[in-house]
């Protein structure tokens, strides 16, 4: 089959790999792709943004299989648009998408349906004296998210009301995050080690993928601004067989039936972004799609047909028994980014080491890179690419990833050093 997969990052471009590797593939498709997709399949120059564009190439192709990558595609309602034009798509439709697009509705349906989170207030930038009034009476630390999408940077930790006071301002009165600040939820600050959880569901069963640990902050040691995520780990050792069932029965079918319940079945995968706290794991934020970078690291582990696993979802057909996880094996993901990011950067920076021979064990994606029109890849983005190692223990594969990592380079590039101790100091 001939499928296309939407959007430019990392993300993608270990999709697309993984999508690759299925003998039932026959030709792929990025929309847009970066400078490292085009060695998968072909990179065709339209906006994620641009559905006619879209449903036009797609028949065009004679595309079976649509997997949309990033968030906004999914929460303007692409899914949506494609399979009332009868193209088959792993991705959920608008009201599901929701889940991830408004954090209101999220924390609410999770109320109702009793799905363990953190405690939690709403309020909209027209009651901006409430919401201060609201800050200076309550405990600190709190954590302060913009309701809406923010590339995974709308969430600020206060540690006093002073902080949480110039937050509120940024959202309300400086319009920092836009529209996704016009509303925001201040939740109880829980502690604990964070951990990403996808299930790949067809809306009633599911299947999940290997646990896996994210490093969101920019610098080591978690210092600095948030990021889109500067590197992962797989599978994250704290969570035992044990804690994983728990996750199952008081996170993961409660909600994926819970959203069925309430006609807004979800298709594609559910990404779950947890806390394990001394009362047990908890919901941090839900997402509607892979996470970037943990996709880079989880789907190494991967054997089988994930095509068909992907399709079989997209067809209300889940069928579990076309993958298998890669026994006794870990891998480590470090993003490399360009130097200023999250803040302003500069792009078109020559890239070099692309062109080593790297071992089986270790995959270079693409993310923010593009091809300069005379054969060369240049850096395009803030996180620019990543480099994955799988082996036969957490240690060894973070060693490999460093060093490898090391292979490559640009003016400015930049990366943590640390990513994967947390999963160290558990073994």
């Amino acid at each position: 089959m001939n499928i296309a997969v939407i959007g430019s990052g990392g993300r993608e471009h270990a999709l697309g790999y993984k999508l690759s590797a299925s003998k039932s593939v026959n030709k792929l498709y990025f929309i847009p792709g970066n400078g490292g997709t085009a060695n998968l399949g072909e990179n065709l120059n339209i906006s994620p943004d641009t559905f006619a564009g879209i449903l036009s190439v797609v028949k065009e192709k004679n595309i079976n299989l649509v997997v949309i990558g990033p968030e906004q595609p999914l929460v303007n309602g692409l899914t949506d648009y494609l399979e009332d034009n009868g193209i088959h798509v792993f991705g959920p439709r608008k009201n599901a998408a929701i889940i991830e697009g408004e954090k209101s509705f999220a924390k609410n349906f999770m109320k109702e349906f009793a799905i363990p989170t953190a405690a939690f207030r709403v309020f909209k930038n027209n009651e901006k004296v409430k919401c201060l009034t609201y800050l200076e009476e309550i405990s600190y630390p709190v954590v302060i998210k913009a309701d809406g999408l923010a590339a995974g940077k709308g969430v600020i930790i206060c540690e006093t009301f002073e902080n949480a006071k110039s937050a509120i301002l940024d959202f309300f009165e400086n319009d920092k995050f836009g529209d996704a600040g016009k509303k925001v939820v201040i939740e109880e600050f829980l502690e604990g080690p964070e951990v990403s959880v996808f299930a790949v569901t067809d809306g009633e069963d599911y299947l999940l993928l290997p646990p896996s640990q994210d490093h969101k902050r920019i610098y080591d040691i978690d210092e600095g601004p948030n990021t889109g995520g500067m590197g992962a780990y797989a599978p994250a050792s704290f969570v035992s067989g044990e804690m994983l069932r728990r996750i199952d029965n008081e996170i993961i079918f409660p909600t994926i039936s819970s959203m069925n319940k309430i006609g807004r079945k979800f298709k594609g995968v559910l990404f779950f972004g947890l806390m394990i706290t001394k009362e047990g794991p908890k919901v941090i934020e839900y997402n509607c799609r892979f996470g970037d970078p943990e996709t880079q690291a989880i789907l190494p582990l991967i054997e089988g047909d994930f095509a068909g696993l992907l399709y079989s979802a997209a067809l209300s057909k889940l069928d579990k028994s076309l993958v298998a996880f890669k026994q006794n094996k870990f891998s480590v993901t470090v993003v490399a980014a360009s130097e200023g990011y999250p803040n302003a950067y500069e792009k078109g920076k020559e890239i070099s080491g692309l062109d080593f021979k790297f071992p089986d064990n270790i995959y270079l994606f693409h993310a923010g890179t593009k091809e300069n029109g005379v054969g060369k890849i240049i850096t395009n983005g803030g996180r620019v690419l990543s480099i994955t190692a799988v082996s036969n223990s957490l240690k060894s594969a973070k060693s490999e990833a460093y060093k490898y990592l090391g292979k490559i380079n640009f003016d400015g590039i930049y990366y943590r050093t640390d990513i994967a101790d947390k999963g160290l100091k558990d073994t």
